[in-house]
């Protein structure tokens, strides 16, 4: 874990904090779907057990359903919508588990979080990154949906904090700005959510406050965009330690790579992969503004084209250890995009 006290600054602007408890009927609304359909899962009482009058039905914390959001795909690379349960077959750490939940997810909220890239290396797209970005939000957010934007540079900028309302997103979009280690913090962002002695590209640290900061307390379907050349120069984080983040909230991460190779070289694409691939998302290479256009389009199509899956591990242990996961079909023709693992609970005390 990265060291805590390198993003107190982060904690103490309020840049997030002083929104939580107006957020926390949010919260708990856009979480209802999501515990109805866990609760699909759960076994029934037995025959002739009836629920205590007056007493509402609740889902313990006991209870280990893993879940799991796949995105299937054909050799030609089309999104396939049209599979059933018995089409899918889960494994955890090599061992097959009994699929206990299944659904085709098309009106499960979604919490989004848009990651914009404002390094030096991004400064000739960032007008096409802006408007193909609020184009994306206004197709993909529908009812019930949020979205955040973060820009990330020497610091680490939190320009809009959850809202469904599209004039705040776009407002914030417009906001960033490219900055670089020599030019100091550009005013008009809203402040660093990071530490503001960061020197170089923030890319880590953008990845891990996201996740473990803002997309922890939400429900149902977490996923952040970052439109990157994925090139980390200033992170106190490690990307192991981002990814785990992700992971730990079972965050979906997809990259728009997007790399100036005549001006900055050809960025990270290593990176790129690793982190959408260890959380279940997609990288897409990006070369140009129609590119650009077509990617943000894939990906809202597979937000909008998930299968859910749950499972109730065979392995009971309480122990905090993470444990692989792998997602397959019955057709060898067929991708599957889904994260690569979890963390197993810790027993308390």
């Amino acid at each position: 874990m990265p060291d805590q006290t390198y993003f107190q600054g982060y904690r103490e602007t309020g840049k997030f904090g002083n929104r939580k408890m107006e957020r926390k009927r949010k919260i708990w609304i856009r979480g209802l779907a999501w515990a109805a359909s866990l609760a699909l899962a759960l076994p029934a009482l037995p025959q002739g057990q009836q629920q205590p009058a007056g007493q509402t039905p609740t889902i313990k914390a006991e209870v280990s359903l893993v879940n799991l959001f796949a995105t299937v795909r054909d050799k030609n690379k089309r999104v396939v919508t049209d599979l059933k349960e018995q089409d899918f077959k889960v494994f955890e750490d090599g061992h097959e588990e009994k699929i206990s939940f299944f659904s085709k997810e098309m009106s499960l909220p979604i919490t989004l979080g848009l990651l914009l890239d404002t390094s030096g290396s991004e400064q000739y797209m960032l007008g096409a990154i802006q408007d193909a970005g609020a184009r994306f939000l206004h197709r993909v957010l529908k009812k019930g949906d949020e979205a955040m934007i973060i820009s990330f540079d020497t610091d680490v900028d939190l320009l809009a904090d959850f809202t469904d309302d599209r004039t705040i997103l776009d407002r914030a979009i417009n906001k960033a700005r490219i900055n670089s280690p020599a030019g100091g913090y550009i005013a008009g962002n809203p402040g660093p959510v990071g530490n503001s002695n960061i020197v170089g590209t923030a890319l880590y640290d953008a990845i891990y406050l996201a996740c473990a900061e803002k997309l922890n307390g939400e429900a149902g379907r977490k996923a952040i965009i970052i439109v990157t050349d994925a090139e980390d120069t200033g992170s106190k984080t490690r990307l192991e330690e981002a990814i785990e983040a992700a992971q730990r909230t079972d965050t979906v991460i997809h990259v728009l790579f997007v790399a100036d190779r005549a001006n900055f070289g050809g960025g990270r694409p290593d990176v790129a992969h690793k982190l959408t691939d260890e959380t279940g998302g997609r990288m897409i290479v990006v070369n140009s503004e129609k590119k650009l256009e077509e990617a943000f389009d894939q990906i809202s199509e597979e937000l909008r084209s998930q299968y859910t899956l749950g499972y109730y591990p065979t392995n009971t242990a309480k122990d905090g250890k993470f444990r692989k996961i792998k997602v397959d079909t019955d057709n060898k023709d067929y991708k599957v995009l889904a994260r690569k693992g979890y963390y197993a609970p810790r027993a308390r005390g």
